[in-house]
C-alpha cells in the first residue's frame, strides 16, 4: 500500500464524510456565473492553508465531468479530499456547470473565439481570490490538466504569492510550426464533439485491443456519453459544445512560435506527470517544460505507463492520484 491511498483508508476507517458544496461566482463575462465547487472532509483540517488545492480543466471538458466524475465509487476530487485536502474544481465560463454565453446558442460562425487563455486566467483569478478569502488563507495548490496546465503556468508566472504549488498533468507545450500562417482563419465561437468523436479521440492511435487493456470500453463510452450528455443544450443539439478561445491560442501560438506562457517566471514547487501514451502532451513536452523551470525551488517530472492523454478516467488513474497527492504531501 503506497503512502497516499494508505491515508486515504485510514481517513475512511475513522468515518469522516465528505462534504460537497456548489458556489456560483460572477463571471469575468458581465452577467453570467461559473461553477466553483468544492470536497473537503467534515472536520476543520481543510482548512489548513497548505491544504487547499484547485483543479482546473482542458480545452473541451469541464471539471466537474472530469475531476469530480466518480469511477468505482470515487473521483478524483474525493480522493483528494479523502486524503485531507480542501479540494476545488472551477467550470469555466461555456463548459461544465458554468453559464453559456449567448453566442453558444447561435451559429457558431457568426462570432469569433470566445474564452481564450487570457479570459481563463482571470476566470482563475477569481475563483483564487474566493477561495483566499472564505479559507482566510494566502495561497492554494493548482492543478492544471492540457490546457489547464497552460492557464495555472501563466497564473503561478503571474501572481507567485498566491500560488503554493504548482501540478501540470498532461503538460500543454507548443511550439512553432512552419506549416502554419498567421493570416489562418479564426474559428468561430465555438465546436461541437459527439460521443463517437469522443471515443475517436481518446484512443488515437491504439488497437481495439489496446484501449480495452487501457480502460473497459464500456466504461469509457459511458463517461463520453455522460460529458456530451452534460451540455445543457444536449436534448436538442445531440452533441457537447466547447468554446474555442483555446484553439485561437493554439493557431497563435503554433504560427508565431510565441509561448504560450513563460515557465522560468514560476517561482513555487511544480509536479509535471504525463501518460506514456499520450499524444496531445507528449511526454516529450513535458521534459521540454521541465528544462525550462528554471526558478523553482523544486521540480519534478513522472511519465506513467500504460496512460493517455484522459488517465484520469482510465485504469492507471490511480498511479496519477499517488503522484499528485505524494508529491502535494511532500510540500506542504
Amino acid at each position: 500500500m503506497n503512502v497516499f491511498h494508505g491515508m486515504i483508508r485510514e481517513q475512511q476507517g475513522e468515518a469522516k464524510m465528505i462534504i460537497k458544496s456548489d458556489y456560483r461566482i460572477p463571471s469575468v463575462t458581465d452577467g453570467h456565473a461559473v461553477l466553483l465547487r468544492n470536497k473537503h472532509l467534515n472536520d476543520e483540517d481543510h482548512r489548513i492553508p497548505e491544504h487547499a488545492v484547485l483543479f482546473v480543466h482542458g480545452a473541451t471538458y469541464g471539471a466537474t465531468a472530469t475531476f469530480d466524475y466518480a469511477i468505482e465509487g470515487e473521483s478524483w476530487m474525493d480522493c483528494m479530499a479523502a486524503c485531507g485536502f480542501d479540494a476545488w474544481c472551477l467550470d469555466l465560463l461555456g463548459y461544465g456547470e458554468s453559464d453559456r454565453p449567448v453566442v453558444m446558442s447561435e451559429p457558431a460562425d457568426r462570432h469569433g473565439p470566445i474564452v481564450d487563455t487570457e479570459h481563463a486566467v482571470a476566470e482563475v483569478g477569481r475563483a483564487v481570490d474566493f477561495i483566499l478569502k472564505d479559507r482566510q488563507i494566502e495561497s492554494v495548490s493548482l492543478i492544471g490538466y492540457s490546457w489547464g496546465s497552460a492557464i495555472c503556468g501563466r497564473f503561478a508566472g503571474l501572481f507567485p504569492e498566491k500560488v503554493y504549488a504548482l501540478v501540470l498533468s498532461g503538460a500543454l507545450w507548443v511550439e512553432q510550426d512552419i506549416a502554419s500562417t498567421p493570416d489562418r482563419p479564426e474559428p468561430g465561437s465555438y465546436r461541437t464533439v459527439d460521443v463517437e468523436a469522443v471515443l475517436k479521440r481518446w484512443s488515437t492511435g491504439l488497437s481495439a485491443e489496446a484501449f480495452a487493456q487501457i480502460i473497459p470500453p464500456d466504461r469509457a463510452r459511458q463517461w463520453a456519453e455522460a460529458v456530451v450528455g452534460s451540455d445543457p443544450a444536449f436534448e436538442t443539439l445531440g452533441v457537447l459544445r466547447a468554446p474555442t478561445g483555446v484553439i485561437k491560442d493554439y493557431l497563435h501560438c503554433a504560427a508565431t512560435g510565441e509561448p504560450w506562457y513563460d515557465p522560468g517566471l514560476i517561482t513555487c514547487p511544480v509536479q509535471i506527470v504525463v501518460g506514456e501514451l499520450d499524444v496531445e502532451t507528449t511526454p516529450e513536452q513535458g521534459q521540454k517544460i521541465f528544462a525550462l523551470l528554471q526558478a523553482t525551488p523544486e521540480k519534478r517530472i513522472t511519465v506513467i505507463g500504460h496512460g493517455t492523454h484522459t488517465m484520469l478516467l482510465e485504469n492507471q488513474r490511480r498511479a496519477l492520484f499517488d503522484v499528485v497527492g505524494s508529491f502535494l504531501l511532500s510540500v506542504c
